[in-house]
């Protein structure tokens, strides 16, 4: 399996990973972490629990552009070392990203999300430059 694909696979696995701070922030939340209606608590979660929600979201949404972008480029038989550079940026990127929402880091982490936002596009658009 490619670097590529591998990096697909990890980024699938931040949706768990970004998960994580939300559910500690809900079992922070008066009565714990309510597992019969858990999208009740947000309204009420600290703000860095509200943060790790934003965070938590946009990663899911980040995903399709990503996946799509590595599809692309492997179906299209697009290999090569940087393929491989722009999803492991993506992958790094988003991790930053992560921690920088949770943290309250703005301007950083606006930033930070358009260096992922970009590795998808340029992923996307491989084939035409390879």
């Amino acid at each position: 399996m490619s670097i590529a694909l591998w990096c697909l696979f990890i980024a699938a696995l931040l949706h768990f990973g970004s998960k994580m701070p939300l559910a500690v922030a809900q079992g922070q939340a008066p009565g714990g972490y309510d597992n019969n209606h858990p999208r009740d608590q947000w309204a009420n979660l600290p703000e860095w629990g509200k943060r790790a929600l934003a965070a938590h979201q946009n990663q899911i949404e980040s995903f399709p552009f990503f996946a799509a972008g590595v599809l692309v480029a492997v179906t299209s038989g697009i290999t090569g070392s940087i393929v491989d550079y722009l999803a492991i940026a993506f992958v790094v990127a988003r991790i930053v990203y992560i921690a920088l929402y949770i943290n309250n880091v703005a301007t950083l982490r606006s930033l930070v999300w358009v260096v992922g936002f970009g590795c998808s596009l340029a992923l996307m658009c491989s084939p035409a430059w390879a």
